[in-house]
Protein backbone atom coordinates (compact mmCIF):
# COMPACT_ATOMS: atom_id res chain seq x y z
CA UNK A 1 0.00 0.00 0.00
CA UNK A 2 2.79 2.41 1.07
CA UNK A 3 4.85 1.52 -2.32
CA UNK A 4 1.67 2.20 -4.65
CA UNK A 5 1.26 5.82 -2.95
CA UNK A 6 5.25 6.21 -3.71
CA UNK A 7 4.58 5.12 -6.80
CA UNK A 8 1.52 7.64 -7.29
CA UNK A 9 3.57 10.83 -5.92
CA UNK A 10 6.49 9.97 -8.00
CA UNK A 11 4.53 9.70 -11.38
CA UNK A 12 2.63 13.06 -10.28
CA UNK A 13 5.77 15.23 -9.81
CA UNK A 14 7.65 13.76 -13.11
CA UNK A 15 4.26 15.14 -14.76
CA UNK A 16 4.28 18.27 -12.81
CA UNK A 17 7.82 19.12 -13.49
CA UNK A 18 7.94 18.36 -17.27
CA UNK A 19 8.94 21.08 -19.01
CA UNK A 20 7.10 23.02 -21.58
CA UNK A 21 8.46 23.62 -24.62
CA UNK A 22 8.12 26.90 -25.97
CA UNK A 23 5.98 28.05 -28.75
CA UNK A 24 9.50 28.62 -31.17
CA UNK A 25 11.38 25.38 -30.24
CA UNK A 26 8.78 22.85 -30.39
CA UNK A 27 9.36 22.08 -34.52
CA UNK A 28 13.03 21.05 -33.14
CA UNK A 29 12.22 18.74 -30.42
CA UNK A 30 9.83 17.37 -33.03
CA UNK A 31 12.14 16.41 -35.33
CA UNK A 32 13.55 14.15 -32.76
CA UNK A 33 11.15 12.97 -30.93
CA UNK A 34 7.51 11.52 -31.54
CA UNK A 35 4.24 13.41 -30.09
CA UNK A 36 2.90 10.42 -28.12
CA UNK A 37 6.18 12.02 -25.38
CA UNK A 38 4.92 15.47 -25.67
CA UNK A 39 0.83 15.67 -25.83
CA UNK A 40 0.91 19.32 -25.08
CA UNK A 41 2.31 20.22 -28.59
CA UNK A 42 -0.60 20.54 -31.52
CA UNK A 43 0.42 18.05 -34.27
CA UNK A 44 0.37 20.75 -37.18
CA UNK A 45 3.55 22.71 -35.81
CA UNK A 46 5.64 19.62 -37.05
CA UNK A 47 8.35 21.07 -39.80
CA UNK A 48 10.34 19.34 -42.36
CA UNK A 49 13.44 18.82 -41.37
CA UNK A 50 15.24 20.87 -44.10
CA UNK A 51 13.20 23.76 -43.15
CA UNK A 52 16.24 25.84 -41.15
CA UNK A 53 15.02 29.59 -40.73
CA UNK A 54 17.52 32.00 -38.75
CA UNK A 55 16.86 35.86 -38.41
CA UNK A 56 19.60 38.43 -39.00
CA UNK A 57 20.28 40.91 -36.28
CA UNK A 58 18.63 44.30 -37.15
CA UNK A 59 21.22 45.98 -35.08
CA UNK A 60 23.64 45.60 -32.72
CA UNK A 61 23.41 45.89 -29.33
CA UNK A 62 27.09 47.13 -27.17
CA UNK A 63 27.83 44.78 -24.29
CA UNK A 64 29.84 46.85 -23.16
CA UNK A 65 28.45 48.25 -19.94
CA UNK A 66 26.71 44.89 -18.86
CA UNK A 67 30.11 43.13 -19.37
CA UNK A 68 31.85 44.29 -16.45
CA UNK A 69 35.01 45.28 -17.72
CA UNK A 70 36.42 48.21 -16.70
CA UNK A 71 35.73 51.41 -17.98
CA UNK A 72 39.09 52.40 -19.17
CA UNK A 73 38.48 49.15 -21.41
CA UNK A 74 35.10 51.04 -23.23
CA UNK A 75 35.82 53.20 -26.28
CA UNK A 76 38.90 51.80 -26.79
CA UNK A 77 40.59 52.00 -30.65
CA UNK A 78 41.04 48.57 -31.77
CA UNK A 79 42.69 47.67 -35.26
CA UNK A 80 40.98 44.65 -37.21
CA UNK A 81 44.05 43.60 -39.64
CA UNK A 82 44.92 40.22 -41.41
CA UNK A 83 48.67 39.47 -40.71
CA UNK A 84 50.97 38.44 -43.30
CA UNK A 85 52.81 35.03 -42.94
CA UNK A 86 56.24 35.37 -40.97
CA UNK A 87 59.36 35.30 -43.50
CA UNK A 88 60.28 31.90 -42.01
CA UNK A 89 57.16 29.88 -43.44
CA UNK A 90 56.79 28.70 -47.10
CA UNK A 91 52.88 27.95 -46.86
CA UNK A 92 50.28 30.62 -46.32
CA UNK A 93 48.14 28.68 -44.43
CA UNK A 94 48.29 31.03 -41.21
CA UNK A 95 47.57 34.17 -42.63
CA UNK A 96 43.60 33.37 -42.78
CA UNK A 97 42.73 34.51 -39.68
CA UNK A 98 41.41 38.17 -38.98
CA UNK A 99 43.14 39.61 -35.85
CA UNK A 100 41.96 42.75 -33.33
CA UNK A 101 44.92 44.54 -32.00
CA UNK A 102 44.54 47.19 -28.97
CA UNK A 103 46.37 50.45 -30.19
CA UNK A 104 48.97 51.66 -27.93
CA UNK A 105 47.69 54.59 -25.52
CA UNK A 106 49.53 57.73 -25.41
CA UNK A 107 50.52 58.06 -21.48
CA UNK A 108 49.70 54.59 -20.60
CA UNK A 109 52.72 54.17 -18.19
CA UNK A 110 55.33 52.69 -20.42
CA UNK A 111 58.96 52.72 -19.58
CA UNK A 112 62.44 50.70 -20.62
CA UNK A 113 64.47 48.90 -18.18
CA UNK A 114 67.91 50.50 -17.41
CA UNK A 115 69.87 46.89 -17.24
CA UNK A 116 68.03 45.38 -19.52
CA UNK A 117 66.81 47.30 -22.36
CA UNK A 118 63.15 45.73 -21.88
CA UNK A 119 60.51 47.51 -22.82
CA UNK A 120 57.41 47.22 -20.12
CA UNK A 121 53.79 48.85 -20.30
CA UNK A 122 51.37 49.24 -17.28
CA UNK A 123 48.39 48.73 -20.61
CA UNK A 124 47.57 45.12 -20.08
CA UNK A 125 45.65 45.03 -22.99
CA UNK A 126 48.23 45.89 -25.36
CA UNK A 127 49.41 42.40 -25.62
CA UNK A 128 45.93 41.26 -26.24
CA UNK A 129 45.11 39.71 -29.63
CA UNK A 130 42.07 38.05 -31.15
CA UNK A 131 41.57 36.10 -33.89
CA UNK A 132 38.67 35.61 -36.04
CA UNK A 133 37.54 33.46 -39.24
CA UNK A 134 35.99 36.14 -40.85
CA UNK A 135 36.28 40.23 -41.18
CA UNK A 136 32.64 40.70 -40.21
CA UNK A 137 33.01 39.05 -37.29
CA UNK A 138 35.59 40.49 -36.39
CA UNK A 139 33.91 43.74 -37.02
CA UNK A 140 30.84 42.43 -35.06
CA UNK A 141 32.73 41.34 -32.62
CA UNK A 142 33.97 45.51 -31.89
CA UNK A 143 30.77 46.49 -32.60
CA UNK A 144 29.31 44.62 -29.95
CA UNK A 145 32.21 45.68 -27.41
CA UNK A 146 31.45 49.07 -27.77
CA UNK A 147 35.01 49.63 -29.36
CA UNK A 148 35.99 52.23 -31.82
CA UNK A 149 38.31 50.65 -34.55
CA UNK A 150 39.20 51.06 -38.13
CA UNK A 151 39.79 48.17 -40.47
CA UNK A 152 43.44 47.74 -42.22
CA UNK A 153 43.05 45.96 -45.68
CA UNK A 154 45.30 43.37 -46.26
CA UNK A 155 48.36 43.56 -48.72
CA UNK A 156 47.86 41.93 -52.29
CA UNK A 157 50.59 39.43 -52.70
CA UNK A 158 52.08 40.40 -55.63
CA UNK A 159 54.14 37.30 -57.35
CA UNK A 160 55.91 38.48 -60.41
CA UNK A 161 55.91 35.98 -63.79
CA UNK A 162 59.10 33.81 -63.91
CA UNK A 163 60.88 32.06 -66.84
CA UNK A 164 63.52 30.08 -66.86
CA UNK A 165 64.47 30.20 -70.01
CA UNK A 166 65.10 34.32 -70.08
CA UNK A 167 68.29 32.76 -68.26
CA UNK A 168 69.73 32.05 -71.52
CA UNK A 169 67.93 34.95 -73.76
CA UNK A 170 70.21 36.05 -76.42
CA UNK A 171 70.65 40.05 -76.71
CA UNK A 172 72.81 40.80 -79.43
CA UNK A 173 75.10 43.64 -77.26
CA UNK A 174 75.43 41.95 -73.78
CA UNK A 175 79.00 41.26 -72.74
CA UNK A 176 80.23 37.90 -72.39
CA UNK A 177 82.25 36.93 -69.72
CA UNK A 178 84.38 33.59 -69.88
CA UNK A 179 85.09 32.20 -66.87
CA UNK A 180 88.78 30.30 -66.20
CA UNK A 181 89.64 28.38 -63.36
Amino acid sequence: MLSRTLKQAVATTRLATRPVIPAPFTHIRLEHTSAAVHPNVPEGTKKDSHELTISEPTEVVTADIVSGAPPELRHRQVRIFKPTRSTTQSGGSKGDLWRIDFDILQGSGRWENPLMGWASSADYNQALSLKFKTKEDAIHFAEKQGWDFYVQQPTVKRIPPKNYSENYLYTPNKIKQAHTK
